[in-house]
């Protein structure tokens, strides 16, 4: 009997794991859900497996009663509704995966993230289950990629997580994924970690220049609200050699877009009155962003118009010392262009990287590849685990490689 899977989001990332799981003989069934009974009704009507339903995110009876007899729940919604699935997942005794850490633990996002490990692990580890949190591209396949280069390293100081968003296209598409997700972002403040201790950093700010070598310039990469470097601090002295610092730093067409919007108070979600009216700027802008494509004839309309830039960046630079030396790891990570991706499985490089990189971390369930039970976010990875999910990565040309400078 093969593996039941409730997918809760059929956004991008929903919708690729969805897709990609319908290819495993694995999986018997894949539940589709979500609020847009449109995107359901187009998602389930190219699967062989799905089956669509309706959910109110809010309700926690409700993903309940889609939840019974299924081995596993992807939690692809807005953060705000982690709480209710991780809920949902203990009460009926199954593996749970998310591609980010809910906001909707603890007003402290950082404490709710502590709260999980403290509370919640020990309870998916006494129903034998497994909780893994923060399983997209970044986080997800960034940090296990930040694995793989501290492991050449003997003692590590310092990392960076660079990802520099490249693909650009000439239509105004400033987001290839959630749009409300990409802008909270960009208006939250950020987190490092910095001399042993998880601190707060304004967005935009401690701005990093790179170019490498598949690179036609130097991009400035800038703070931005991201889950790496609070889970690679929780976990510095297990998992990362006793880093000192982590930074995640950010670039590209969303964040050009983004901050002189931020710097201009248009992303606040203070209401404010505005012509007799009261508005919340926020909104005000999200109104006017495109939502991500994710249909085919979306994609191919926005390539036949043209593309600015076709191109991207996610690399991590571990820092630290080797035979006593001091050496720079850079491990870059590989993966299909915008074109390229259509090409191969009719998505954009988003929904292929972050999608199919999220997917992979559900084929490790449905193949039964994971040797814990509790919850861990995805820099937690067992060596073995991390082994097989880049031998899969590959499989679709998502590679690495990784070097050691002298410094």
């Amino acid at each position: 009997m093969g593996k039941r899977i409730l997918v809760l989001g059929t956004g991008a990332q929903g919708s690729t794991v969805a897709l990609r799981m319908d290819e495993e003989p694995g999986v018997s069934e894949i539940v589709c859900a979500d609020y847009d009974e449109k995107a359901v009704d187009a998602l389930v009507r190219i699967l062989t497996k799905g089956r669509g339903a309706r959910v109110d995110a809010s309700d926690a009876a409700g993903i309940g009663k889609l939840a019974q007899n299924v081995d596993l729940i992807v939690n692809a919604l807005p953060l705000q509704f982690g709480k209710n699935v991780l809920e949902t997942a203990v009460a009926m005794r199954t593996n749970y995966q998310d591609f980010a850490a809910t906001e909707s633990i603890d007003a402290d996002w950082v404490n709710g993230i502590r709260i999980m490990f403290r509370d919640y692990g020990p309870r998916f580890k006494d129903i034998g289950k497994l909780a893994v949190i923060g399983t997209g591209s970044a986080p997800g396949l960034i940090c296990a990629a930040t694995r793989v280069a501290v492991r050449e390293l003997d003692s590590c100081d310092t990392i960076y997580n660079l990802v520099w968003e490249g693909v650009e296209s000439k239509r105004f598409q400033p987001y290839w994924w959630s749009p409300v997700t990409a802008l909270s972002d960009m208006c939250e403040d950020a987190f490092a970690y910095e001399n042993g201790q998880i601190v707060r950093t304004l967005p935009f700010s401690l701005p990093v220049y790179r170019q490498y070598d598949y690179m036609d310039k130097p991009v400035c990469l800038v703070e931005h609200a991201h889950d790496e470097p609070v889970y690679m601090g929780l976990n510095a002295e297990k998992y990362f050699k006793g880093a000192k610092n982590i930074y995640f730093k950010y670039s590209g067409a969303g964040v050009d877009f983004a901050e002189p919007l931020y710097r201009a108070g248009m992303l606040s979600k203070v209401p404010e009155a505005f012509n007799g009216q009261m508005i919340v700027p926020f909104d005000f802008v999200l109104k006017h962003v495109p939502p991500a494509p994710k249909y085919k004839e979306e994609i191919r309309a926005i390539i036949d118009e043209g593309l600015v830039s076709d191109s991207g960046c996610m690399v991590v630079e571990a820092y630290g010392k080797k035979d006593g030396k001091a050496v720079r790891v850079e491990t870059h990570v590989f993966a299909p262009g915008l074109v390229d991706s259509f090409n191969r499985a009719g998505i954009t490089a988003e929904m292929y990287i972050t999608g199919q990189g999220g997917a992979l971390f559900t084929k490790m369930f449905v193949n039964d590849k994971y040797d814990q039970t509790g919850l861990i976010t995805s820099d937690m990875l067992t060596e073995t685990e991390i082994d097989y999910y880049f031998a899969r990565a590959a499989e679709l040309d998502i590679t690495l490689r990784t070097e050691v400078f002298s410094v």
